[in-house]
């Protein structure tokens, strides 16, 4: 007979070991620290038990769904229109049994009664408040293909695929680092500057990538013209410690429009890849979403190759 309940404070050690046991593909972080789950998933400031569920089957936890919400326009709270099923996962020799669905229709009854109306499975990009760093890339983009059974079972629950991203990967300590003339000039105009987090941070930013060990790059023109390019790298540790090798996520790019198609993009990556290759990073990443083009070419010319898709699945409900 399978229980269901709210999470405990002393389920950690058991959340952690179903983890490992799962099956998630090459996009999960394996073998973390109960510390680890702790820090990114438990101390968050919004961290509610009734949306972490749990499925037992005697003293043996065999299925757990966390559900929860991503921030309002202006990154300074919870937006609770938009409900997110964050991560689901059943214990392969327990499948097939109606878990997963239980568990998600409960996930979805918690974001229902906190007045959501629409509902999202998998996190990605802005909506992820709980699992960047152990599931997905340098950002999050719902669930991966890599990760086999998710995409049929959302699909059996009336989910619908929204939104599709990317995740591209370069190798830092062979070949050679890419040019392009335009950066001999450009150098000459502008300077790089490395600061420990973006200029306008926000308490969603602080609370979700503040957590990692981070640098945000901006190119400061000699003249008086506007920042024309911005970007954020934070460390991925715990893919590092699955991986056996030293990774860095690439995030929010930002090049000014004013001076977009000029080569500042380019030329900033470049300045970024240089620095990570000195400081003896293996290998980097970014998350791409399916539809742009320009930067999928961008870093293609980088010399990223994709390395694995995510989805993130949708169906509209209404409030209770």
């Amino acid at each position: 007979m399978i229980a269901y309940r709210h999470f405990k404070n002393q389920d950690v050690p058991a959340l952690v070991e179903l983890w490992n046991d799962c099956e998630l593909g090459p996009g999960a972080a394996q073998q973390f620290s109960l510390d680890s789950f702790d820090q990114f998933v438990l101390a968050e400031p919004y961290f509610d038990r009734k949306a972490l569920i749990e499925a037992w089957d005697g003293e043996r936890l065999v299925g757990f769904v966390h559900a929860g919400f991503g921030p309002d326009a202006s990154g300074a709270r919870l937006c609770q229109e938009q409900g997110i099923v964050c991560v689901v996962m059943v214990r392969p020799g327990f499948r097939r049994r109606g878990i997963g669905r239980r568990l998600v229709e409960m996930a979805e009854d918690f974001l229902r009664s906190q007045g959501a109306r629409g509902l999202q499975a998998g996190e990605s990009l802005n909506r992820n408040p709980f699992y960047l760093g152990l599931y997905g890339g340098a950002d999050s983009a719902g669930f991966l293909e890599t990760d086999v059974h998710a995409r049929p079972f959302f699909e059996r629950m009336g989910y619908r695929p929204s939104e599709s991203y990317l995740l591209m990967g370069r190798e830092l300590q062979a070949g050679k680092l890419p040019f392009d003339p335009r950066m001999v000039a450009l150098r000459k105009s502008v300077r790089l500057n490395v600061l420990d987090r973006p200029p306008a941070s926000t308490w969603w930013w602080l609370v979700r990538h503040g957590r990692f060990d981070s640098l945000t790059f901006t190119l400061i023109p000699n003249s008086g013209m506007v920042i024309p390019g911005i970007v954020t790298c934070w460390g991925m540790d715990l893919h590092t410690e699955t991986r056996g090798r030293r990774t860095v996520g690439i995030t929010d790019l930002f090049v000014a429009e004013s001076v977009r198609r000029k080569g500042y993009a380019k030329a900033l990556l470049c300045e970024v890849l240089r620095f990570f290759r000195e400081d003896g990073v293996a290998e980097v990443e970014v998350v791409v979403p399916e539809g742009n083009q320009p930067a999928q070419s961008l870093f293609q010319g980088l010399g990223f190759t994709p390395r694995d898709r995510g989805t993130v699945f949708r169906k509209e409900t209404q409030a209770g």
